[in-house]
């Protein structure tokens, strides 16, 4: 005779498998992205993101995100390796030039070796100084995000763009069970680029005319289908926002016909030696942000439909602030300043959503300055495995501020070093931002520029004047970051000639 089992004692031990049950993982990162791109809260009049404003009444809203890096690769090396591009000296977008395949010589020198870098340095003498040098991949012995997570039985998923090397260093090349068009390339450039065919090796074709973005959100949500058994990591990482801005006709033409009914036009302000947009008026890129907020919503519903959603962290943000200061200049992102390629606020603040299922704090804000390093050890740490300190050394778990965004600022320091010329108009620097205080040292013209970024986010007023003691200290810390983490130094050009133009 069979035992019967009452339907609640049931129903507690399918609750009790489901708390057992590792959580699973939804990385979502945009390309270009700025901080003011997405509209959660109607306040944009131009852009429309429905999904992703339904999905901030469930998430957490951190108000100062930030990326790792002012450009693409470096960010995304910090986002899977939990450590500052500084430290894996990943320190420009791969393919830049003096980039090195092989480990970079104990001995570098600069003014010598720079002449033998395998890209062509044609134009680059009119500089007053020699970018550092960069790994155009991870650096030996590093253990990745996937990595880690395959390590505790997860299986991984990659959709997008990769942009971290070369073929051999490719998404399954560091721990990713299934690649779906990530390879070497920063934007979609092959065939018809966004639209199918692709002529991206990694990724088959579809129908004549599909569009990339909403097929990365397909593949992304049927991967989540087919593994709602097991736990797993599903890294969604769109080429959009990136060049070269295109996008469905139909949505073009509704976001041309609501940029004439709003009045909008094209505005531009000096930010020497560039031209920065001060407006949101561009149909095209309005209508790559809906394509990519509509491919977020089939990622979201397939949780929902799964039943994974109360079971699955899921992060949203992007890799660098948005493009404002060159080609096409698609966005503003006032009231930060500059954009992309730029130290300045306008080119590391980004939008970041992080829905954690296990807490109750969904649909809040939190002010706590977080950067892409802090994903790695947030992301172990909410799947309840070992923290891997030695490998995430720059990143810190900002787990406490998912379970209660109010918790007191942390107050520690963040770091960005960008020893580069931006293809953006920006300049080689590093920066630190310490509570509410950002300080940027540049290379050319050199001086520290000192802001209160409470009082003055746009970075208008310098107070490194008035206030010389709070420069020395902040000082004191960008140069203790740069001796611990090893990083590479831009330097001064023998080749210059001539006067570097005036800005």
């Amino acid at each position: 005779m069979k035992m019967k089992i009452p339907l609640l004692s049931m129903a507690l031990v399918a609750l009790a498998h489901a708390a057992e049950k590792p959580r699973n993982v939804v990385v979502i990162i945009a390309d270009d992205l700025g901080v003011k791109d997405i509209n959660i809260d109607g306040s944009n009049p131009f852009y429309e993101t429905p999904n992703l404003a339904k999905f901030a009444k469930t998430a957490v809203n951190f108000t100062n995100g930030y990326s790792s890096c002012p450009v693409c690769s470096p960010t995304r090396s910090a986002m899977l390796t939990g450590q500052n591009p500084a430290r894996t000296h990943n320190t420009d977008y791969f393919g830049a030039p003096n980039e090195f395949f092989g480990e970079i010589p104990a001995d570098y020198d600069p003014a010598r070796d720079f002449l033998k870098a395998k890209k062509d340095r044609k134009g680059r003498d009119k500089y007053p100084l020699l970018p550092a040098p960069y790994l155009g991949h991870f650096p030996k012995g590093v253990v990745t995000l996937p990595q880690a997570l395959k390590k505790q039985g997860y299986t991984t998923f990659f959709a997008g763009k990769w942009h971290l090397g070369p073929e051999g260093n490719f998404p399954e090349d560091h721990g990713f069970d299934i690649n779906v068009g990530g390879n070497q390339g920063g934007g979609p450039y092959g065939g018809k680029k966004y639209f199918s065919p692709y002529g991206n090796p990694k990724i088959k074709d579809g129908p004549d005319g599909e569009y990339l973005t909403e097929r990365l959100g397909r593949e992304t949500a049927n991967f989540i289908k087919a593994n709602k058994d097991k736990p797993f990591l599903a890294y969604l990482s769109f080429y959009a926002v990136h060049t070269p801005l295109m996008a469905p006709e139909d949505l073009v033409k509704k976001y041309q016909a609501k940029r004439e009914m709003l009045g909008l036009k094209d505005e531009f302000a000096p930010e020497p030696p560039r031209q920065n947009r001060t407006t949101q008026s561009h149909a095209v890129y309005a209508a790559m942000i809906e394509s990519m907020d509509s491919a977020i919503g089939q990622v979201l519903d397939a949780l929902e439909t799964q039943g994974l959603a109360d079971n699955t962290l899921v992060i949203f943000t992007s890799d660098n602030g948005g493009l404002s200061t060159s080609e096409g200049s698609p966005t503003s992102n006032l009231p930060y300043r500059a954009g992309k390629g730029w130290l300045y606020e306008g080119g590391i603040r980004v939008p970041v959503l992080v829905r954690n299922p296990a807490t109750t704090s969904g649909g809040t804000t939190c002010a706590e300055p977080i950067y892409t390093a802090d994903y790695f050890p947030t992301i172990l740490a909410s799947t309840g495995h070992d923290l891997l300190s030695e490998n995430h050394k720059d990143g810190t778990s900002f787990l406490t501020y998912l379970e209660n965004p109010a918790t007191q600022p942390s107050g520690r320091p963040m770091f960005w070093h960008y020893p580069h010329w931006g293809n953006q108009g920006g300049s080689p620097g590093t920066a630190v931002r310490e509570g509410k205080w950002k300080l940027i040292r540049w290379g050319w013209p050199a001086r520290s520029e000192l802001f209160d970024l409470e009082a003055d986010p746009s970075e208008k007023n310098d107070l490194s004047a008035k206030l010389p003691e709070r420069v020395e200290g902040l000082e004191k810390q960008i140069d203790t970051f740069l001796k611990k983490s090893e990083a590479l130094p831009f330097a001064k050009n023998p080749n210059f000639a001539g006067a570097f133009e005036k800005w």
